[in-house]
């Protein structure tokens, strides 16, 4: 695992989460339903911090994108294929607005593949073949958190049909799954580590997260900050994220999640990161203030200068 948990970092964490639930165990937020990252770089360079159930399995909404984000710019810069246009403006609008008919273009561009109608036995093999890309790219990365993972499922607002059903299993056995370690990773090879993808294509990757409550739509809830972690922060705090949310789809294992990945500047300077999955109808439906609510919570804990001591 890239995080190693201090015995510090284990005391702190476990009083966040504590304080966590009991403070929002009645807006929603339930043990065995959540998943909390939290990590800073430490005095040696790697990652320090707290995980609890950070191997939770669950459906991980949007917060595929930030990974397409990585494996899409990596292919552009390795001329795997060619930047126009729509591409530009879905990979800006994958992030921003977090939309995912502009996902679902970078999808078929970076996998050669298309959606929708059925497909025989042997054109189906073939066409799942290629969307696997997805999968493959960062499990070669070698990184123990993406285990059993996947990212290779289109984004959709409800039911899946022709060759996206076949493939997700008639059971939705086969849809997007992702850990609050599998994200943590991401945010910090992104940020502090190693990720295949360089130069101005990682200035882009890292410029799509960033979030400012300045930003003509930042109230909007497209815009994934008002209404997410980084809601709660103080105004003018520096900060970088990307954000899942879903209500009804169709089936329990795909409904209700709301998720957050967030990396921010600590007064010092330094910065600091928080994964959040959770799962429930209250979280993602009827109180959209509750994340908010946590965010200020975790700023408040997680950015004293208590944190400057290393162990």
């Amino acid at each position: 695992m890239f995080l190693t948990q201090t015995p510090d970092w284990t005391q702190r964490g476990t009083a966040l989460v504590t304080e966590m639930l009991a403070r929002f165990g009645d807006r929603g937020l339930q043990a065995d339903a959540m998943g909390l990252v939290v990590f800073e770089r430490g005095a040696d360079g790697r990652a320090q911090g707290f995980a609890w159930r950070g191997d939770w399995r669950c459906y991980p909404c949007s917060l595929v994108k930030a990974f397409h984000l990585v494996h899409g710019l990596t292919r552009i810069e390795r001329g795997q294929i060619q930047m126009h246009p729509d591409l530009d403006r879905a990979l800006r609008d994958m992030i921003l607005w977090s939309s995912n008919t502009a996902t679902n273009y970078v999808i078929d561009l970076i996998t050669e593949t298309t959606g929708d109608t059925l497909l025989d036995d042997a054109d189906f093999t073939q066409w799942r073949a290629r969307r696997e890309a997805l999968n493959r790219f960062f499990t070669a990365l070698g990184w123990p958190e993406f285990a059993g993972c996947n990212l290779s499922q289109k984004l959709m607002d409800d039911m899946r049909y022709g060759r996206e059903a076949q493939y997700a299993g008639a059971d939705g056995a086969y849809l997007n799954v992702l850990t609050p370690l599998a994200t943590a990773r991401l945010m910090w090879e992104l940020f502090e580590g190693t990720v295949p993808v360089s130069g101005p294509y990682l200035a882009r990757a890292r410029a799509e997260l960033a979030r400012v409550s300045t930003h003509p739509q930042a109230a909007h809830s497209a815009y994934q900050l008002a209404e997410y972690l980084g809601g709660g922060f103080p105004a003018g705090t520096e900060l970088w994220s990307k954000a899942g949310h879903n209500l009804w789809t169709g089936t329990f294992e795909s409904s209700y999640f709301k998720h957050d990945m967030v990396r921010w500047m600590r007064p010092d300077g330094a910065p600091i990161y928080a994964v959040l999955m959770t799962k429930g109808q209250t979280l993602a439906e009827t109180d959209p203030q509750v994340f908010p609510d946590i965010g200020r919570l975790i700023h408040a804990r997680l950015s004293q200068p208590a944190l400057l001591e290393q162990v």
